[in-house]
């Protein structure tokens, strides 16, 4: 017979079997469900406030928390479960007879399940406009305490911390007489105290940031704790493996709700993010099509279908195998148009019935429906440590604009700069945008990303333009260093120019902008983006 350690042993034969189970959850997924199959395997169910009450009217029999207290829920259920019944039956160890003999002296039953899930905080706290107080009262106490007493005694009973965990626990009580493994504990535990982990990373997080607007601090510690939401195929290469973490807000790309499509990959998040982030710039109907990262179009219109032909007319060679960011609801008209063109994902806040049946004949692209997140921060892993900024919510519009040219800008000009500002803004660095106005609409004519110098992505830009240039404008997204990128830019064709100035040869630049005859204006902002 083969050896076999005592732990090895253990977690062999070492099922407990659970006969009372305390149930106290916000997300009611499941519940009702949940809790029928316990009381099939002769599981006494213990409740408190809403959850008691849920399971009540699906006809369950519950005791009351305050029942097996002896204490009522008070201060408006801030106190039910901090008693020591509760904490007493699900901490002592069944093995020591110290601990045995001490809970019976005092009256106190085993609880050999907790199943909690945690108030939702970090969804409170995104709300628009939430009040302070409602953050506050939405920090769950109780809930944390009970997992994680459920999990430090693991060896006698089991913590079901997630919606998640019905199904396995279920499965396994039902193989195996209504009793759960040591192993099984084990990971429960494990998984419990992630989740309170992150809990409290979201909570302190959450408060540290709020602090009066003029007070630009960074957190003194960085939390970057968040649970696991699935595992991807790879990441950026087949070599690479991947997964996908969630802040648990149920806001943003990481929280999207996908409709159809194949498994989402880690480019697939990655241009999803990029794209989402560039249309939400735009108060009106806009489409943007990205690839790696970059936009390779980007147009408006008075409907979608509008906005995307513009965006697909930028790059149409480009914009095959990219990704489809809309800030509107798509509709039938808009799904038919996108359908045509392969492309690996779309994202937008809504799609109607008809764009749904319109996009379910390409059974591979992945459709995304996501509620918008604001990101404050951008965190980025380097070698031995991590950088922190604020997101780049820097914004110009017609009024801080400085004309430093002889001649100005028409009002054309002026909207067809600042959209091509707002598109500039998420090039990858060095980043000249060609753009116009198409019947009064911003258009992307030709994009210039990524490049080592300036006035290479002037000219990489033109070299991508698939529609006209003459009469375009551009952005730049740092100062020109000396005059041929500009010269680059009129070469090209365009006759106005916005960009933030700031550097040493900017009278030479303005003189050469004169001596072309371009209108250029100055934003006195940088919107440099390195990855």
């Amino acid at each position: 017979m083969e050896n076999k350690s005592s732990l090895e042993l253990k977690v062999m034969s070492d099922f407990k079997v659970v006969q009372r189970a305390l149930l106290s959850v916000t997300d009611k997924s499941g519940l009702v469900e949940f809790a029928k199959a316990l009381s099939g395997f002769g599981v006494e169910l213990v409740s408190t406030g809403g959850t008691a009450k849920a399971l009540r009217d699906a006809g369950l029999v519950v005791k009351d928390i305050s029942e097996l207290t002896g204490f009522p829920e008070m201060l408006d259920g801030r106190v039910k479960t901090l008693h020591p019944v509760v904490h007493g039956g699900i901490l002592h160890r069944r093995e020591d007879a110290t601990h045995v003999a001490a809970v019976k002296a005092h009256g106190i039953g085993p609880i050999d399940m907790v199943v909690v899930n945690l108030y939702a905080f970090e969804k409170t706290a995104a709300k628009p406009g939430v009040a302070f107080e409602e953050i506050v009262e939405n920090i769950d106490i109780g809930g944390p305490s009970m997992l994680r007493s459920a999990a430090k005694n693991f060896e006698d009973v089991a913590v079901v911390s997630g919606v998640d965990e019905y199904g396995p626990v279920m499965e396994e009580m039902a193989a195996n007489g209504g009793k759960l493994g040591y192993e099984t504990r084990w990971r429960l535990a494990k998984k419990a105290f992630a989740v309170t982990a992150a809990y409290d990373a979201g909570i302190a997080s959450t408060l540290e940031g709020l602090k009066k607007p003029d007070v630009a601090e960074m957190p003194e510690a960085l939390r970057v704790i968040a649970p696991q939401k699935a595992t991807l195929r790879y990441g950026e290469n087949p070599h690479q493996k991947a997964a996908l973490y969630t802040d648990g807000s149920g806001l943003g790309i990481a929280n999207a709700e996908q409709l159809q499509g194949k498994e989402l990959s880690y480019n697939n998040l990655v241009d999803l993010d990029a794209c989402w982030a560039l249309v939400s710039e735009f108060d009106a109907t806009a489409v943007a099509i990205i690839k790696h990262t970059n936009p390779c179009g980007v147009g408006m219109g008075a409907t979608v279908a509008e906005a995307y032909k513009r965006a697909l007319a930028g790059d149409p060679v480009s914009a095959f195998g990219g990704v489809i960011g809309v800030n509107r609801t798509v509709d039938g008209e808009a799904a038919t148009e996108i359908a045509k063109l392969f492309v690996e994902a779309v994202v937008a806040p809504e799609f109607t019935a008809e764009a749904l049946a319109a996009l379910a004949g390409k059974k591979n692209l992945r459709v995304l429906r996501l509620k918008p997140a604001k990101v404050e921060r951008v965190v980025k892993q380097i070698s031995g440590g991590f950088l922190v900024q604020d997101e780049d919510h820097g914004v110009v519009d017609a009024t801080t604009l400085r004309v430093v040219s002889a001649r100005k800008p028409t009002a054309e000009e002026d909207e067809a700069m600042l959209f091509a500002w707002k598109v500039c803004k998420h090039v990858k660095s060095n980043a000249i945008v060609y753009a116009r106005l198409d019947a009064g609409f911003g258009q992307t004519v030709g994009v210039g990303a990524g490049q080592m110098s300036r006035v290479d992505a002037a000219k990489f830009g033109a070299v991508k333009a698939a529609l006209p240039l003459a009469g375009t404008v551009a952005a730049s997204d740092a100062f020109f260093p000396f005059p041929d990128g500009l010269e680059a830019i009129a070469e090209a064709g365009a006759t106005a120019v916005i960009q933030p100035g700031g550097s040493m040869r900017d009278a030479e630049v303005v003189a050469a902008a004169d001596r072309l005859g371009m209108a250029m204006v100055m934003t006195g902002v940088r919107h440099f983006r390195h990855g």
